[in-house]
This record gives C-alpha cells, structure tokens and sequence, in this order.
C-alpha cells in the first residue's frame, strides 16, 4: 500500500510565512511535500526571461536554507505539472493538493484547468486559497473593495515550521526529472530574490526611503532608492501584500512621516485592482478590451520596433529607459508609461507587439499589471484617457541636468544639459565638439516627436468620438 501524504504546490508564492496553503496543510495528518515545478512550457513563453528564472531559483534557495534548521525538504522539479504529479502517484497516495489559486498569464489558467481535472480523476482534492485580494468570479466592484479591506485587516498566517512532517521524493523521480539552469547571462545589477531581501527593502522603505517617495515617485533616477522597489517580492510572493499593508499601517503610528506612507498605500491598493481586471478579462493579453481600436494599429514596423527594444530611436529620454530596464529589469512608473505611449502612440505599433519584450525585462513582471498597464496606457482599456507622453518634454522636467541620460547613453556624456535633450538640434560643429555626431556616434531621431504625436492624437480622438457616437 502507498504511502499517503499531502502535497503543498508552491507557484509564485514563494515564501513560509502569511502562507494559507501552508498554513492549513500544516493542520493536516500527512506528510507534507514541499513542491515547486519549473514547468517547460511556462519557461519557454515569450513572456518569460532568465532574469525571472534567476529570481526564482534565489527564492527557491531562501526558503530551503530557511527550512534547514528544522529538517524539511522543499524540492523544485523541473517538469510539466501533469508529468511530476503522475509520477509522484506511483510512489504515493497523495490525499491532497493544497495551492495559491493563480492569476497569470493564459498559460497558467490552461495549466489549471487541466490540472483541476486531472486531480478529479485521481480522486485528489485540491484545495485552493485566494491569493491576496484577487477573487475568483467576482464582478461587483463595490463588493470587491469591501472584500480587499477585510483580506488585509485580516490576521497574518503564523506558520509553524518545526509541526511539518517532511516527505523526501525518490531519487527515481528526481532523476527523471534532471533540472536545467536557465539563469546564466543575467545582470547581476538586478534585485536578489527571496523573502529574506523582500523584508530587508520593506524595513528600509518604511525607515527610511520612504520619506522622498512622492517627491521622487516621477523621476527615473532618484525613484530607484525612493520607491519601495518591492513589486518584484511581491510577484514571486517573497512577501505577501498583506504583510506590506500591515507594516505600513505600524509605520505610519510610529512615525512622523505620514503623507508619504498613505501615498504608498493608495498604490499597494492598485496592486491587486488591476490583477483582479486580468481575473475577469483572461483575454486582455491578446484583445484589446475595448474593440473599438481595432481598426488602427494594425501595420508593425520591424525596425522601429528593435530600435525601440534596444535603446537606438535617437530620444534620449527614451532610450536611457529602455537600456536601464534591459540592464536592470527596473524603471519607475511614469517612466514605463512613457516608453508604452512612445510605442504606441509616437511609433503607432500595436500594444501586442511591444508586449512580449517589456514582460520579459521587467523583473516584476505580473501579468495582470502588466496587461492592464499596456491597454491603459495605448488608449484601448474602456474609458481610458488617451495619454500622449512627449518623452523631450518628461525628460526636460524628471531628468533636467540630464544625469539619467548619460549614464545609460554613454555616446552624450559630453553634450551640455541645455542639449541633451534634443542633441539632433546642434550645429555640426557642436556635434563633433561633444565627441556625438547624430546619425553616427548616436542615431538620429526615427519619428518627428511633435508630428508623430499630434497624427496619432487625431486618428485616437476620431476612433474615441466614433465609439460615443458623436
């Protein structure tokens, strides 16, 4: 007869603490297994990068180094979630699957929907936990905010980890799952990953960056220390959004500083809003929500879009983003805008195509912030304010001396700040004294900012006034 145990699917709720699934498993007769699968399917997507892999297996590595001390095994598998488990059923009984129910991308939620049956099969129940304040199946927004307040108000989970009983995987089936690294070649200039840094940003954002945040929250330099730069922790689960409500909350009546941290906190509100729109619209990760643009936007341009990618459209301000997130895998809020607005308005490329890129070079990619952002951002969200960003005119008042630019584009670290801007303005003369001839140390501008933004005002606004009916 196998041996019966329960199974804890970890997927990016990377953590051991404020942990429902856990939690609850723990309370269980069992053994438990710790599992977390690095599914093919899911690390060969277009969405995903090494940079996130790298941040998972640190994840990973944070919590078995946590668990040492109490002599519990966590195993992360590379394999399909049908194969693992199909394996594992024939050296065990498994009672019971306990997991965060996810919100990602189309993958995932197919991955669900043939796992959920596969374990109807196999007479396994699976129970599953909300994961912050993302539900399933709700559409009335008055109710939904009700519900966020209560989740976050709630008790953290206090997770016991000298109670579990560890269940160790036979070699069998480890070896026949050989795990592969995808982590090589990437920048070391981004966050580490696991709980351990998440609560050491959290403390230091709370003690003491937080206290330039809404002064800084714009510009694309000084917000790298001043912003929490917790979303990645967040998105692998590192820590709980609820653990972030509640440290705030204590923060703020122990400390003068007030304004700032009720700033923070109208945005940790958006986290899960916007997570909650991609639970109610799977297809806004292909479709625009309001179909009224899809007559526009329709032609790609190849070479527009890989001198976007790379940081070569010749607008400072825009390219300085572009190489800081590839290197770093961060870039401030208004900062992402702008490069979405330049996508999609000043070059007029389809959200959809520009998509895929910024999902794998942001470290916190979340797929239901991600998705909203884009459509909010091109204009092709219900009821979105058609935003046109001048990437001259952001860069004039985030970065007016110009240090952001330079440091990410090299080839202007001797044009004058009064120049940095617009470099394709100088003379030849001044081009070749500040060692950046345009077009050849640096490329010249691939669109007219301001032709390129009044055509696609014109051609927005008539769709917009078309889909009202005026």
């Amino acid at each position: 007869m196998l041996p019966l145990i329960n199974v804890v699917w970890f997927k990016k709720d990377l953590r051991l603490d404020d942990h429902a699934p856990l939690y609850n498993a723990i309370k269980k007769n069992p053994p438990l297994l710790l599992l977390h699968l690095n599914e093919p399917s899911l690390l060969n997507a277009p969405d995903c990068d090494c940079r996130h892999l790298r941040f998972i297996k640190e994840s990973i590595q944070d919590i078995q180094s946590t668990l040492i001390p109490f002599n519990v095994l966590f195993y992360s598998i590379y394999g399909e979630a049908e194969q693992v488990f199909t394996a594992l059923l024939r050296h065990y009984k498994i009672q019971s699957v306990f997991s965060h129910r996810e919100t990602g991308n189309y993958l995932t939620y197919e991955r669900d929907k043939s796992m959920a049956r596969f374990f109807k099969n196999e007479n396994i129940i699976w129970k599953e936990f909300q994961q912050g304040a993302v539900l399933r199946g709700s559409e009335n927004q008055s109710d939904w905010n009700q519900s966020w307040k209560e989740y976050m108000q709630a008790p953290l989970y206090s997770i016991q980890l000298h109670q579990i009983r560890s269940v160790k995987v036979p070699e069998t089936i480890l070896s026949s799952f050989p795990s592969k690294d995808y982590t090589s070649n990437v920048s070391f200039l981004m966050q580490p990953g696991g709980s351990n840094f998440g609560h050491k940003y959290l403390y230091s954002f709370l003690r003491e960056r937080s206290q330039y945040y809404g002064k800084h929250i714009s510009k694309p330099e000084e917000s790298r220390r001043s912003c929490s730069r917790l979303s990645p922790y967040l998105t692998y689960g590192n820590i709980s959004i609820r653990q972030v409500v509640q440290s705030t909350e204590i923060a703020k009546m122990e400390l003068e500083d007030k304004r700032n941290l009720s700033f923070f906190q109208e945005r940790l509100r958006w986290h899960c809003h916007f997570i909650q729109k991609l639970e109610r619209n799977y297809t806004m990760e292909w479709q625009n929500v309001n179909n009224n643009f899809d007559s526009i936007r329709q032609d790609t341009n190849p070479e527009w879009i890989y001198a976007w990618e790379t940081g070569a459209t010749g607008i400072p301000m825009v390219d300085a983003c572009m190489r800081c997130l590839n290197t770093t895998g961060y870039l401030n809020f208004r900062m992402r805008s702008m490069l979405v607005s330049f996508f999609t308005h000043h070059l007029f490329q389809p959200w959809q195509a520009g998509a895929y890129h910024l999902a794998r070079m942001f470290l916190d990619y979340e797929p239901g912030i991600h998705y909203s952002q884009l459509q909010m951002q091109a204009g092709t969200s219900n009821n979105s304010t058609i935003r046109i960003y001048n990437p001259i005119k952001q860069g004039k008042e985030h970065d007016p001396e110009g240090y952001f630019i330079k440091k990410w584009i090299p080839e202007l670290t001797l044009v004058p700040f009064t120049m940095i801007h617009e470099p394709w303005l100088m003379s030849l003369m001044e081009q070749k004294y500040y060692n950046c001839v345009i077009g050849y140390d640096y490329p010249k501008p691939i669109v007219d900012i301001n032709l390129s933004g009044n055509q696609a005002r014109d051609i927005l606004w008539k769709t917009k006034k078309k889909e009202n009916g005026m």
